[in-house]
């Protein structure tokens, strides 16, 4: 049985789904070209090569900025508890400004009114009739 080595630098894109940070490649892939993704300050892109030691940032939806370092490789997927262990998070604890505007944004929820997608075809039938008038 032939053993793999470690390997010695790896794509971030791969690396950011293989590690759970993202939900699949192709997210790792459109956060990259979004510019949510640097790596040792530099905006990364989808097919830069990191290596163990490198520290990348990642802007999040709400807006705070996420920090790891990288301390494993691996091309596989692996469990998320193991998956865990390819990087240290060190990421600042949140400022209480941050707090507070995490809890209004919590408890504001969406806007009223702000429903997406076809209305339904109750809705969509009295619109055609009132249309026709």
């Amino acid at each position: 049985m032939v053993e793999l080595s470690p390997p010695t630098h790896l794509r971030i894109d791969l690396w950011l789904d293989v590690s759970c940070v993202c939900k699949t490649r192709s997210e790792a892939k459109r956060a990259c070209k979004g510019g949510k993704v640097s790596v040792n300050g530099n905006r990364a892109k989808p097919h830069q090569n990191i290596q163990p030691g490198d520290r990348i940032t990642l802007t999040t939806p709400g807006g705070r900025k996420r920090q790891l370092v990288v301390k494993e490789l691996s091309e596989q997927h692996v469990p998320k508890p193991v998956a865990k262990n390819l990087y240290q998070d060190v990421t600042p604890l949140p400022t209480p400004e941050e707090l507070n505007r995490q809890e209004f944004l919590r408890m504001t929820g969406p806007v009223a009114g702000s429903r997406q997608g076809a209305p339904p075809r109750s809705e969509r039938r009295l619109r055609r009739r009132l249309k026709s008038r």
